[in-house]
């Protein structure tokens, strides 16, 4: 009797990886996995490079409209016996090995493809299949994020002031969590992070101080489709002394993996007349002093060796420019957090200044500085 085929623990195809819409707009091959498996087998028994490249051929050639596949190479039994490739990236791999001048190169190409066919190694903090890291094109890895627009399919409205974009919490669970992990965003607003923790498979708990955004962040969340009926909890509170631990003892949990802080920039907006609120600040010492309190509530719940990220950005007052986004970023740092990375991203209009862009030009020269046109995201890992 044959061994049981153990079944994959990651899906190559699941639009919650690569987001619905590129998911759609790739091209993928199906796959006979033990059939791959055995030709890559076969090429690397050869000792000439022609004969090698005779068999990767074959297997070339398959991708080909019109060519037979008389070997069953496109033909899988079952479920379990697939094997999911981007068609434009399988053929490129091929191609690779086709091109290569030796018979030690070419066979080091197909080891590495067999093993990305035959095996999964995942990330510790995340789902990305590192033998098969070519396929993940939507996860960013470059320090400056130029995005074109703000994200406002299913749930997510630009309705509220000060909101980020929702692509900054969807990379940043792509990169730094698992389906089931827990995501805690102590200022939470129009529930961005907790939408993108649907969309992907993520627990998420979010505060708010104000009670009348609270209730609307909570109607749109729930409009937002739950396939994995992950948790998704809103509530009101102030983020300095909201009880985090009685919070994750209702929910079961002790520690969350993925902390997302995304703070009023001062007194940029104001956001409601409540003394707790960090945007009603008489200055930068007593908002930098209320977001500390904000820290010392919120770390202690984020698990060893997961990470933080802080979205920030500057302020302009009275001709001086205020570096907001690197004194929070200090914050952080003081409390022990290691950074691992500092990204720019662009931000081409803002709802303040939508309808004063001349004027907005104007008083750039006139007062010697250069209009904000970025933000940044922190990255922090917990030692």
């Amino acid at each position: 009797m044959g061994k049981t085929k153990a079944k994959p623990n990651v899906n190559h195809d699941s639009p919650g990886l690569f987001g619905t819409a590129q998911a759609c707009s790739i091209e993928r091959v199906a796959l006979n996995r033990d059939r791959l498996l055995t030709a890559l087998g076969e090429a690397l028994a050869r000792q000439e490079l022609v004969e090698l490249r005779s068999i990767v051929s074959l297997i070339r050639s398959c991708l080909e409209p019109g060519v037979r596949d008389d070997g069953g190479l496109l033909s899988a039994e079952t479920e379990w016996d697939t094997l999911s490739f981007p068609r434009d990236l399988f053929a490129t791999e091929l191609d690779q090995i086709l091109e290569a001048r030796t018979i030690e190169r070419a066979k080091y190409y197909v080891k590495r493809l067999a093993r990305g066919a035959e095996g999964i190694k995942n990330g510790k903090i995340n789902e990305i299949n590192l033998l098969r890291w070519k396929e993940y094109d939507e996860v960013i890895t470059d320090s400056l994020w130029m995005l074109p627009r703000r994200d406002t399919s299913g749930a997510h409205l630009g309705w509220y002031w000060g909101n980020f974009v929702p692509q900054i919490a969807h990379q940043m669970m792509l990169r730094y969590t698992r389906k089931g992990d827990w995501v805690l965003d102590p200022f939470v607003g129009s529930g961005t992070t907790l939408i993108e923790c649907r969309r992907l498979g993520r627990n998420g708990i979010g505060v708010e101080l104000n009670p009348d955004v609270a209730a609307r962040s909570r109607r749109l969340v729930e409009q937002e489709p739950n396939p994995r009926s992950v948790s998704s909890d809103i509530v009101v509170s102030d983020s300095r002394i909201v009880d985090i631990p009685g919070l994750l003892e209702k929910s079961g949990i002790d520690k969350v993996q993925l902390l997302v802080l995304h703070p009023p920039y001062a007194d940029i907006i104001r956001f409601s007349d409540q003394d707790a609120d960090l945007s009603g600040c008489k200055n930068t010492d007593e908002f930098l002093a209320m977001f500390g309190e904000v820290l010392d509530n919120v770390l202690p719940a984020l698990e060893r060796g997961r990470y933080c990220a802080l979205v920030a950005g500057d302020k302009y007052h009275k001709g001086e420019w205020i570096p907001l986004g690197f004194y929070c970023m200090n914050e952080i740092i003081k409390r022990g957090l290691v950074l691992k990375s500092t990204i720019v991203k662009n931000f081409e209009d803002t709802r303040a200044k939508r309808d004063q862009k001349q004027l907005w030009r104007y008083r750039a020269l006139v007062g010697g500085f250069y209009i904000f046109k970025h933000e940044y995201v922190f990255v922090f890992r917990k030692k």
